[in-house]
């Protein structure tokens, strides 16, 4: 069985800890399925320090880019929401890791 693990991001901080984790976890469990959703604050650490190890796993929530006036001219892959993308992946069997 593939591990899938989400690690949500709702603020700096927790997007610093997120993109180690992904690491750590990805070196342990190299098949995994590994992705970062971002939302909150998060969202413009995420555009203001990008990481290109950890940025093709990242996800950004398109309600919090809109709120906040922030364009993701990086192209960063963006969700409509992030609480129900996360909530899809975890009826779909994906565990999840509040970063």
């Amino acid at each position: 069985m593939t591990d899938r693990v989400i690690f949500h991001a709702p603020t700096a901080g927790s997007l610093a800890r997120a993109r180690r984790n992904l690491l750590n976890f990805r070196a342990m469990a190299p098949a995994a399925e590994l992705r970062i959703i971002a939302n909150a604050a998060a969202v413009a650490a995420a555009l203001e320090h990008p990481d290109p190890d950890t940025d093709a796993q990242l996800v950004l929530c398109r309600t919090s880019l809109t709120r906040q006036g922030l364009n993701n001219d990086a192209g960063v892959a963006e969700t409509d929401s992030a609480v129900v993308a996360i909530a899809r992946l975890q009826q779909a069997g994906w565990q999840y890791i509040r970063a």
